[in-house]
């Protein structure tokens, strides 16, 4: 029933790896935002409110980084708790990708950044197995995102 490529086993190390840097969704989420944006500056172009800020220091106290790094953990929260359930795991990442590749137009090599960095900061913050656990789960995601961006013509 499943289309995931998990185990049983990767998707719980992976929950348990997820659930450590989601205590501080706000903090961590922010964290990895003002790294994509000092990193990667052209990531910057598509939130107009951001544009204008350039150091780490401002994008940190920024109500509106800090607002959308919350979001994006959340909905990587929805999608890890979905991991066994193909179904429900695609009624969140389907719409999320529509809205992106048709709205928003946000190339696709965005969520690969973001999720590379998310990788980085688990490694840093809890070591490399913590970020091989979730390594599965970002290429899950990032896959599901780019068929979505083909089906919408990218």
């Amino acid at each position: 029933s499943s289309t995931m490529s998990l185990s049983e086993a990767e998707v719980q190390s992976a929950r348990c790896a997820w659930e450590k840097i989601y205590v501080d969704a706000e903090d961590n989420g922010t964290a990895v935002l003002v790294r994509m944006f000092t990193e990667h500056p052209d990531t910057k172009s598509y939130f107009t409110h951001f544009k204008g800020m350039d150091s780490a220091e401002e994008m940190k106290q920024s109500d509106q980084v800090r607002g959308h790094g919350k979001k994006v953990f959340s909905a990587i929260n929805d999608m890890v708790q979905h991991l066994d359930n193909s179904e429900a795991f695609l009624g969140i990442v389907t719409p999320l990708g529509k809205k992106h590749a048709t709205q928003l137009k946000i190339d696709p090599k965005n969520f690969r950044i973001i999720c590379d960095i998310i990788l980085q900061l688990m490694e840093e913050k809890f070591g490399g197995d913590s970020k091989a656990s979730f390594e599965k789960v970002t290429n899950e995601i990032c896959t599901h995102l780019n068929n979505i961006y083909k089906e919408e013509g990218w």
